[in-house]
């Protein structure tokens, strides 16, 4: 038998030139395009970390090519193989690509998930790799799709709202009139994702056992309860506030897109000193903003590998780059102590100061009296997830694949979200107590609110239209404060306020006219005649909802077993704890403590099996044992009380509750 023929080195060369225009387009169909979209509707995610333009085209760059490296290697390599050996893992190659594809296609027109999609996507992979090595269509096609790369880049850099963090215009913002009167200091605190139905207490007021610093701060200033954000997405929700303009278009929150703010309307005659968080506002010649989460290529790398896991994985996920957004801590961030420890017994300060976010501990250090009028302005990403705090300010670790929606896992989402706005109480005490300290209390405008809330009502968790529909007022409203200079008595208003209003009101106190066209109404003017509320999902389609203040839900009673002590219980049955190790050497001085409990079930416990969690022979949580999922037969339990915990070998046991009550102890492994 005659050799096989040997095609002539430029033969070679397009041969090869053509299979890998081929892989190009699929990679570029598997990864390119769904991580740049992700990305691009998420200007938000660079402007958190404070991504350069170098660091986001370098990162861009990666995304459109190195993905594509390792087959170009394979295939050279197998080259070495021969003709044939190469044809197979060219055709191999392609199959596996084409499965990846159909998981993604799949999650998104099939209600197929996990295994039965895996499967699915295989044999799709497989004819498509019999198709593409024996017709001639499906490869010209493919080769052809290669200019989609590039694409999908330029749509990236020119088109996604991303394109103004990376590409911004002129900021040219227009600066506010000083008018006659007292032009008071300004300190301002946005906090992020708080309902105000998370601070009240059955008789509708705040909760002050909970949450006192709160309530201190309702007494001396004026409460607007009928509050409500104008979007769920901070990205539109903020703009808004500071505009004094519903959202129109899905902008990036950066200067360039929003050149009229509050910051370039004060920022004429104010000192400006900014902690924004996910937002870009304040331009570069009003302030500077010294505080920087995690920031540099190798963040923007390691998070969005995390997010591509998550589009391709074939499993539903909340694609959501804001899941990376956690605040740094003053530790963390190399920050000196930035106050003395105060007399706070109740509040161990002086251990777990090191836990204060980073860009809290610099806003508190420029709580400062000045010659000139200040703006201070904190965004502050507390309670947001992800949750990581007790009330006491002590940090713990969670796993990253907790559901927050479903049976058992929605409550537990809810308590972890209590036990952090415990802390952001703490945080609020910290500020009212510095700025007293400073003579600033009695000076300055003082507003504290949030830009949205959360729902936590079982199979609508969240904060996007869902969640609207069936829990509005977990979603929109959220507390608002507002203290006048020299106001000494607190006063409840109920007005009808939506966040538009907040520029106006401060133009008005501040005796400042603001030289653009605003939406909102001051506080100072009678209140709008109509009741109704406008929120926002997308720019510019108002959706309309009635007002009225809302009342805290039914939440679950926590479990009279919680707090009592256990002796000794007949053993019986099995569980493994994923971080039982943490248990044998607690540090409380540290600030970390292992107040998450986490871990499986065999089959043979029931669903709804209430499961009892104690440290040191005190019960710290009751929860239920959950449906099975992607993790596994799972449970959880949030520990809130740090009290429960001491330095050293602390003891875990976690009991099966019977239908009698009675307590059967799990050898945990």
């Amino acid at each position: 038998m005659p050799p096989p023929p040997v095609l002539p080195p430029a033969s070679l060369w397009r041969s090869e030139l053509r299979r890998l225009l081929e892989v190009i387009a699929l990679v570029g169909l598997v990864v390119t395009q769904p991580l740049l979209d992700v990305l691009g509707r998420s200007p938000d995610f660079f402007l958190f970390h404070r991504a350069g333009r170098g660091d986001i085209l370098l990162l861009v760059a990666l995304i459109a090519v190195a993905p594509t490296v390792p087959f170009a290697l394979l295939g050279t390599l197998s080259r070495l193989a021969g003709r044939a050996a190469r044809a197979a893992v060219h055709t191999l190659v392609v199959g596996l690509l084409l499965a990846a594809l159909a998981v993604q296609v799949g999650r998104h027109t099939t209600p197929l998930r996990g295994v039965p999609l895996l499967l699915a996507a295989g044999l799709a992979g497989a004819a498509g790799a019999a198709a593409h090595r024996r017709w001639r269509g499906p490869r010209r096609v493919l080769r052809v799709a290669a200019v989609g790369p590039p694409v999908f880049v330029g749509l990236f850099l020119f088109a996604s709202p991303a394109s103004a963090v990376v590409l911004p215009r002129g900021h040219a913002g227009a600066a506010g009139v000083a008018g006659a009167g007292v032009h008071p200091p300004v300190v301002m605190i946005v906090l992020d994702e708080l309902p105000l139905v998370s601070l009240l207490g059955p008789d509708g007021r705040i909760d002050a056992d909970r949450y006192p610093h709160f309530a201190e701060l309702a007494r001396g200033s004026t409460w607007y309860r009928n509050a409500t954000g104008v979007s769920g997405w901070t990205p539109y929700a903020l703009p808004a506030m500071l505009t004094g303009r519903y959202p129109a278009k899905p902008l990036a929150p950066h200067y360039s897109q929003y050149p009229d703010n509050l910051f370039t309307a004060l920022g004429g005659l104010y000192e400006i000193r900014a902690e924004e968080s996910i937002t870009r506002l304040c331009p570069p010649s009003r302030c500077e903003q010294p505080v920087s989460p995690e920031q540099g290529l190798g963040v923007l790398l390691r998070e969005s590998g995390k997010l591509l896991r998550q589009v391709t994985a074939p499993v539903d996920g909340r694609i959501d780059p804001e899941d990376s957004y956690r605040e740094l801590t003053r530790a963390e961030a190399g920050l000196d102590a930035a106050e003395p420890v105060p007399a706070d017994p109740k509040f161990r300060w002086d251990t777990l100061d090191d836990n204060q976010p980073a860009r809290f501990t610099s806003f508190l250090a420029g709580l400062r009296p000045s010659s000139r009028p200040t703006l201070h302005f904190l965004h502050l990403l507390m309670p947001h997830s992800p949750w990581a705090y007790l009330p006491s300010g002590a940090h713990y670790a969670a796993p990253e694949d907790l559901p927050n929606d479903g049976a058992g896992w929605v409550d537990l989402a809810r308590q972890r979200h209590l036990a952090q706005l415990g802390y952001t109480d703490r945080l609020i005490g910290e500020v009212l107590r510095t700025l007293r300290a400073t003579g600033l209390y009695d000076r300055a405008l003082i507003l504290v609110t949030a830009d949205h809330g959360v729902s936590f009502t079982r199979d609508w968790q969240g904060r996007g239209m869902d969640a609207i529909s069936h829990a509005a007022g977990q979603v929109a409203w959220v507390p608002m404060f507002v203290k006048e200079p020299g106001q000494r008595a607190g006063r409840v208003d109920d007005r009808n306020w939506e966040h538009v209003d907040l520029l106006p009101t401060i133009a008005d106190e501040t005796h400042m006219r603001i030289p653009w066209r605003m939406e909102g109404r001051s506080a100072r003017q009678p209140p709008r005649r109509q009741t109704d509320k406008r929120f926002y999902d997308r720019p510019g389609e108002p959706v309309i909802f009635p007002g009225g203040v809302p009342s805290r839900p039914a939440w679950p009673a926590p479990s009279p077993l919680v707090g009592t002590r256990v002796g000794d219980r007949p053993s019986g049955g099995t569980a493994k704890v994923a971080n039982l190790d943490a248990f044998r050497a607690v540090d409380p001085a540290h600030g970390e403590l292992p107040a998450l409990v986490w871990g499986t079930l065999p089959a043979s416990v029931p669903d709804g099996t209430m499961l009892a969690v104690a440290v040191n022979g005190t019960i710290g949580a009751v929860v239920p044992v959950v449906p099975r999922d992607e993790g596994g037969r799972r449970f959880a339990a949030l520990l809130p009380d740090d009290r429960l915990f001491t330095a050293g070998a602390n003891r875990l046991d976690v009991y099966q509750v019977g239908a009698d009550g009675a307590l059967r102890r799990l050898t945990l492994s």
